[in-house]
C-alpha cells in the first residue's frame, strides 16, 4: 500500500480531555471564539431574514453549517474536560458558562425569527392554494340542492420552486 493509501486509511484520533491548564486555556479561548463566530453569522442571517432578504440569507447557511459542527467539536471536549476544569479552573469553567448563557440567549432570537418567517410564508402560501383553488372549483349543486363536493379532477395543483 502506497503512503497516500495509508494516509487515508489511518484512523482519526479520537479528540481528548485537556490535562494541563495551558490546554484548559485554549479550550476556552477556542471555544469563545467558535460561539463569537457563530454569533456573528447567526445575528447576520436573523437580519437579513427580518429584512426580507432571504436569498441572502441561504448563502450564510455552508459557513454556519462549518461553524456550527466546530462547536459541537468543541462543546464535546469541554464536556470531556469538565472535571478537569471544574477542580482546576473552576472561573474559567464559570465564564464560559455565562458566555454560553448569552449565547443561547441570541440563538434562540434567531429561531425565533426563522420560525416566524416560515410561519408567515407557509401562510402565504396557504392562501394563495385556498384561492386558486376556490376560483377554478365549478359551484354546481346537486340533485338534493346541495352545493357539489369537487372531485380530484377539479383540484388544480400548486406547483412552485423551492429554489429561491
Amino acid at each position: 500500500m502506497n503512503n497516500a493509501l495509508r494516509q487515508q486509511a489511518a484512523p482519526i484520533a479520537a479528540p481528548r480531555s485537556v490535562a494541563t491548564p495551558m490546554e484548559a486555556r485554549q479550550l476556552a479561548d477556542g471555544l469563545m471564539k467558535v460561539m463569537n463566530d457563530l454569533l456573528a453569522i447567526i445575528e447576520q442571517e436573523t437580519a437579513l431574514v427580518r429584512a426580507g432578504n432571504i436569498r441572502e440569507a441561504i448563502k450564510l447557511e455552508p459557513p454556519k453549517a462549518d461553524m456550527s459542527k466546530r462547536y459541537i467539536t468543541m462543546i464535546t471536549l469541554l464536556k470531556m474536560s469538565q472535571t478537569y476544569l471544574a477542580s482546576t479552573t473552576p472561573d474559567l469553567l464559570q465564564a464560559l458558562r455565562k458566555h454560553h448563557d448569552v449565547f443561547r440567549a441570541m440563538l434562540q432570537v434567531n429561531l425565533t425569527v426563522l420560525a416566524t418567517a416560515h410561519a408567515v410564508s407557509e401562510g402565504i402560501v396557504r392562501g394563495v392554494n385556498a384561492e386558486m383553488q376556490r376560483r377554478n372549483i365549478p359551484q354546481t349543486y346537486t340533485a338534493a340542492g346541495r352545493q357539489a363536493q369537487p372531485g380530484r379532477a377539479n383540484m388544480t395543483p400548486l406547483v412552485m420552486s423551492r429554489s429561491l
